[in-house]
């Protein structure tokens, strides 16, 4: 691998970590009613997801949907069989609660995100339309409708929110 790859690589984590924080940021200044911060926060992450695509794009990271969905499965499947397992067992050792906490929930989702891609690609160009909700606890992704219960974390429905 190139030097420029590996930077593209290293561009593209920090510009799509950048992304999520700043939107943490916006939902914070939001809840302490800091509305012109919040959308600065807003702003600057739409920004950052434009240069990680842009790197993402000069790696040629997207490609048909086909591979695309074949690529979800991969590193989906990666998380809940390798990755996640080796930090909850480093969380418990550690005795990190909140760490463990949110290693599991995300463990549990990302099984449910490799099944979700696996039905796509086994019915694309033949798939029908479907709501997705996802819960705002655990990021529980539910096919359908929202569930009564969440299945990884036990909040009510209302916690859902349907992604358009």
């Amino acid at each position: 691998m190139s030097k420029t790859e590996e930077h593209l690589k290293e561009a593209f984590a920090g510009e799509s970590q950048a992304n999520r924080k700043y939107l943490a940021f916006a939902k914070q200044a939001d809840k302490e009613g800091f509305k012109q911060a919040a959308k600065l926060f807003r702003a600057a992450a739409e920004a950052e997801t434009i240069h990680a695509h842009n790197h993402l794009k000069q790696l040629n990271g997207v490609k048909s949907t086909k591979e695309n969905l074949e690529a979800a499965i991969s590193g989906e499947t990666f998380e809940f069989k390798e990755m996640y397992p080796q930090m909850i067992k480093d969380a418990e050792a550690e005795g990190h609660k909140g760490a463990l906490r949110s290693f599991n929930f995300a463990n549990e989702v990302e099984k449910t995100h490799a099944n979700l891609y696996k039905k796509m690609l086994d019915s694309l160009g033949s798939t029908e339309d479907v709501d997705y909700y996802v819960c705002e606890v655990c990021g529980h992704t539910a096919e359908g409708s929202a569930p009564d219960k969440c299945p990884v974390c036990g909040v009510k429905k209302e916690m859902f929110r349907k992604i358009d």
